[in-house]
């Protein structure tokens, strides 16, 4: 199937970026192993990798080892990312703690192999990047906004740094876990750092020593920004952000940065004649795109690439609703099962082909 899928795209000069786990933990790993709490997953992600790198190393040049990983440590949802339901009391930190360490190995080994298997893969990590202002001048705010960010850069810092830096030393000391991390595996990870660093922005947030009013976003809910606009599910439409967050990463590990989710959810209605006027997903995509050329063209930073989420509308992984579209063509389903999985090109559609044809530069919607 997938050597299909990579012929058709390298067929018409489409380059593939594949995403070695994404959210899909075999059932078995998890029941049998616990996850990613056993270190034994580290050689079996090591066998999988082994096996479709040297199947695809004359098809996929560009590759990604987990998927938003650093969400495991904020900890949203340790089952979808690493295959983990905590045990009664259990210590929630330390299990974090070592199932980021065996993610955080696993993919240092996977960049030791790549490069063996094929000195041309270019292989990077994927973070969530949840961009926070600080929410006053007050000094207390500021360190808010530093300790709002460091799930993030915990695992940003180890795999684009190649060791566990300050800050993930003291992430973890203060959830009173400590990082099982010998001296051996520390030349592993710092022989193992990513040669790109992948994330996902979608909104920012607020942060705040005090208690603020919460919005209505699902699965990141945060602090309302009364300068920002929202979407139907509560989470900021923030361009210039992107161009923030950009530079943040950028003056951080100071590798090749990769946007590989940015995309607006929405409820899309099918008119009289079977058309999708989703200008609200155009105005999105075309101010995000304008402000990363900034950071490109005026801040200097080095942006490898950008994918949207998505082309194609999926039941979404925050809400497991259908109505919450992203794609670029629409397909006949609801939220209960109903439709006959007919697929429609929206406006977007024939809007972001014509941005791909002139690399960005026409954005107008006409």
């Amino acid at each position: 199937f997938y050597d299909d899928v990579f012929d058709e795209c390298l067929k018409y000069g489409i380059e593939p970026v594949v995403t070695i786990s994404h959210y899909e933990m075999p059932y078995h790993l998890a029941t049998e192993y616990g996850g990613w709490r056993d270190s034994r997953l580290q050689d079996y992600f090591i066998r999988y990798c082994d096996t479709i790198f040297n199947r695809y190393k004359d098809k996929v040049k560009y590759w990604m080892t987990f998927n938003e990983i650093n969400a495991l440590a904020a900890p949203h949802d340790p089952w979808l990312c690493a295959g983990i339901q905590f045990k009664e009391g259990e210590d929630r930190w330390q299990t974090v703690a070592n199932a980021a360490h065996n993610q955080l190995m696993a993919s240092a080994k996977a960049v030791i192999l790549g490069h063996k298997i094929n000195p041309e893969f270019k292989i990077g990590c994927m973070i969530i990047y949840p961009l926070a202002y600080q929410h006053t001048c007050a000094p207390e705010d500021a360190i808010a906004l530093k300790e709002q960010l460091e799930s993030t850069y915990y695992f940003g810092d180890v795999q684009a740094r190649g060791y566990y830096t300050n800050t993930c030393y003291s992430f973890m000391e203060k959830h009173g876990a400590t990082i099982p991390v010998t001296e051996e595996e520390k030349q592993i990870l710092l022989d193992g750092q990513v040669d790109y660093v992948a994330f996902s922005y979608y909104f920012s947030g607020v942060a705040s020593a005090k208690p603020l009013e919460q919005g209505e976003g699902n699965v990141f809910a945060g602090a309302t920004n009364p300068y920002l606009k929202q979407t139907d599910w509560g989470w900021t439409i923030d361009p210039v952000g992107l161009r923030v967050s950009l530079n943040n990463l950028y003056d951080r590990y100071q590798k090749p940065l990769f946007i590989v989710e940015n995309g607006m959810g929405a409820v899309d209605t099918v008119e009289e004649g079977g058309s999708i006027n989703d200008d609200y997903r155009i105005d999105y995509l075309a101010a995000h795109i304008e402000e990363f050329k900034k950071a490109v063209e005026i801040d200097k930073v080095d942006l490898m690439g950008y994918t949207p989420w998505g082309c194609i509308d999926l039941v979404s992984a925050g809400t497991g609703e259908m109505k919450k579209r992203y794609g670029f063509i629409y397909v006949d389903r609801d939220d209960v099962g109903n439709g006959t999985l007919k697929r429609s090109k929206k406006k977007s559609f024939n809007w972001y082909k014509k941005v791909i044809a002139t690399n960005g530069e026409d954005l107008s919607n006409d």
